[in-house]
């Protein structure tokens, strides 16, 4: 993937945050898997977002090439070879709150993520990504995310601007040092006594979703902050880090995040083109009700204020 600098003026906001679309090259080489496939095959097999016909016409077009070379439709890859796509680039948009700096030192800084927003290039999204948005409108130089939230998830996201800073808070991450604590509103009441949720956490990366059942072990304590009788307010410290951990270890104990979109049932259709992956037009998305508030390890601690809906 080839990174280049956002600046402010990459950015309309009207209803949220959009980029105005551009010009881009995606740099990749041929893996295992890819070799001896056309190359209109190995596009229209690994990146299904296009028909078949636009990968013709990109290869025929020269927006595709092989070795900084065009070659025919017909071609077929060879291991290790360099595969440029150049197209015009669309990111999907997200909400329009703002990054905020919470704390800055010279090799620290921690923000509050907004909701919607991806904490790194992925996928659909990169200059719409906190590391994008804080290229374009703060001077930071190189930054070092050292965790992630998903990307409905707010709350605090610690960067490390050294790589030296990011190794040292990766060690503690690894070898178990760190405290992380979250906060969800669920739907009920849900029981007043602490609760240990120890259940393996099995992670469908087709499906994008996770469930409670043969998978890596998984442990997550809950403790309940507040209830008005249709929801509460609870308290999530991972002590595992899986895929979703809290989002289904929440459904497991029959209180679901209240407007968690994949996990307040398993109506999911395999045959959908909307289940769960794809957004129907009108749709837009809006914040999870699970935050980031609190991450301390040996000698250091960082917090995030609590959210509007808390």
């Amino acid at each position: 993937l080839l990174l280049q600098s956002s600046s402010k003026l990459d950015y309309i906001f009207h209803g949220g945050r959009h980029v105005r679309p551009y010009y881009f090259e995606f740099i990749s080489h041929v893996n295992k898997r890819w070799t001896g496939k056309t190359i209109v095959d190995l596009f229209a097999d690994e990146f299904k977002g296009r028909p078949r016909d636009y990968y013709v016409g990109a290869v025929k077009s020269g927006r595709i090439k092989v070795d900084g070379e065009i070659v025919p439709v017909s071609y077929i890859v060879k291991s290790s070879q360099k595969i440029t796509h150049f197209l015009h680039r669309h990111e999907p948009p997200v909400m329009i709150d703002d990054v905020v700096i919470l704390h800055q030192e010279p090799d620290v800084v921690t923000v509050c993520k907004p909701a919607s927003v991806p904490v790194h290039p992925c996928g659909q999204y990169r200059k719409n990504t906190i590391v994008g948005i804080l290229d374009a409108e703060h001077d930071l130089g190189t930054l070092f995310p050292i965790h992630r939230l998903d990307r409905l998830v707010s709350g605090l996201l610690i960067i490390a601007r050294t790589a030296a800073k990011a190794d040292f808070f990766r060690q503690q991450i690894e070898g178990g040092m760190v405290k992380k604590r979250y906060i969800a509103k669920v739907i009920g009441v849900f029981p007043e006594d602490e609760m240990i949720v120890d259940a393996n956490i099995n992670y469908n990366g087709s499906e994008g979703r996770s469930t409670a059942e043969k998978g890596k072990p998984a442990c997550t304590k809950f403790t309940r902050i507040d209830t008005n009788g249709t929801h509460s307010l609870v308290s999530c410290e991972p002590v595992t880090g899986r895929t979703h951990q809290i989002r289904v270890h929440l459904q497991y104990t029959g209180h679901p995040i209240a407007n968690d979109p994949l996990y307040l049932n398993f109506s999911i259709d395999p045959m959908c083109t909307n289940c769960p992956k794809l957004i129907p037009q009108g749709y837009e998305d809006e914040a999870l009700w699970l935050h980031c508030v609190q991450y301390c390890g040996t000698g250091w601690e960082y917090e995030c204020p609590y959210p509007s809906w808390a």
